[in-house]
């Protein structure tokens, strides 16, 4: 198996997530920036654990945590996204200051 071409794609997404975040001021797409991210560690987990051919399956069982994570942070963000846009009528961070003094 080529190493490099998979840790290319995993580099990548891993920019275009923290890019997504850096410049984006929506908050959805700033939870889907992370996903990026959280994808492309998830990539790398799966390569080395195929490279390494270990028992344990070391890398697949990190990944598979990795997505229990990924989804309890999306249903979380959404849900605090959804009832901040009840309030505020945007889904825009720049004007989040509820927890300002």
């Amino acid at each position: 198996m080529i190493v490099q071409p998979v840790l290319i794609i995993a580099a990548a997404l891993f920019s275009l997530g923290i890019y997504g975040i850096l410049v984006r001021r929506n908050a959805v797409m700033v939870l889907l920036s992370i996903e990026l991210i959280l994808n492309s560690v998830n990539i790398n987990f799966v390569l080395f654990d195929a490279m390494l051919a270990d028992t344990m399956m070391n890398g697949q069982i990190f990944s598979i945590f990795i997505i229990t994570i990924a989804a309890a942070e999306v249903g979380i963000g959404l849900a605090i996204v959804l009832m901040l846009f009840r309030n505020r009528q945007t889904a825009n961070i720049d004007e989040f200051d509820l927890m300002k003094w």
